[in-house]
Formats: structure tokens, sequence, C-alpha cells
């Protein structure tokens, strides 16, 4: 019966061990015994990336000294073109292909601007402004989520 609540003891211990790291699967091989705990993940891990260059840019960056800074420093009144699907962002119809929009290019409402491959249909997303593509913020074959920015545009 000893063995038994030890047994126990060790499995709950292995619990709390992958509760307090994280892991969602464990398995522990010893001689001809052997011991497979396995939990459901609730949500996938997503991993962003985050150019180096641009997190040492924005903290090189000193905040405006006066209103009157502040008020040269504001940033033109850009809207964004945001993704309405999640999939991979595509900026020209095929590889070999110009884009369909760059910085400087004039859009309307229903310019299409990229594409959005999800679940293997090739989405074509369209501007829903009009304007001038001030920036694009995303590398072809880039992943991308609902709502993520992929154009700056300079409203007319």
């Amino acid at each position: 019966m000893a063995d038994k609540k030890e047994d126990l003891k060790r499995v709950k211990d292995l619990i709390d061990l992958m509760i307090k790291n994280d892991l969602v699967e464990i398995e522990i091989v010893d001689g001809s015994n052997k011991i497979l705990l396995k939990r459901p993940q609730a949500v996938p891990a997503m991993i962003t990336q985050i150019p180096a260059a641009s997190i040492a840019a924005a903290a090189a960056q000193p905040g405006p000294a006066t209103k009157a800074d502040a008020e040269r420093a504001e940033p033109e009144k850009l809207k964004d073109i945001t993704s309405p699907i999640v999939g991979t962002f595509y900026a020209s119809p095929s590889p070999d292909s110009k884009p369909f929009v760059k910085p400087g290019t004039r859009v309307e409402e229903d310019t299409v601007v990229c594409i959005i491959e999800a679940m293997k249909v090739m989405n074509e997303i369209k501007a829903q402004i009009s304007g001038t593509v001030s920036e694009v913020l995303c590398k072809a074959g880039q992943a991308v989520e609902f709502g993520q920015p992929l154009f700056k545009v300079r409203p007319d």
C-alpha cells in the first residue's frame, strides 16, 4: 500500500512540475516502468518577432521638450489598412509580379492592396479608404493576424 501512495505522490509532483514550467507533455521511462502525462493546451503559443533596430530606434528617440515641440513632432494623421482575416500576406499576385501598391501609390476604396491566403484560399484585400500609401508594414509570406495593420495611408 505504501508503494501506491509513493507512486501517487510522484505523479502529483510531476503534475506540479508541468504546471510550474508550463509543460504540455512529459514522459518518464525507468526500466520497464513508463509514465506519460499530457495536458491540453488552451491557446497555442504565438511567436512575435520585433526587429532589434526598431526597438533601439524607439529607445533612442527623446520625447518632446515643450508643448510646441510636441505639436510639431505629432505624426501625420495616417490611417491603417488592417487585415480582416488571419492568414499569410502577399504584396503581389505572384512572386514574379510587381506589388499591388508601394509607398506613394494612390488608392481608392476598391483598390486591391494585397492578398491574404487563408486555408488555401487567396483573398484580395481592398483599401477601404482613399489616399496615398505611406508605408507597407508587412513582408511577403509573413503571417498576419485579424486586425493587424498592413499599410499606413495618408487619407485625402
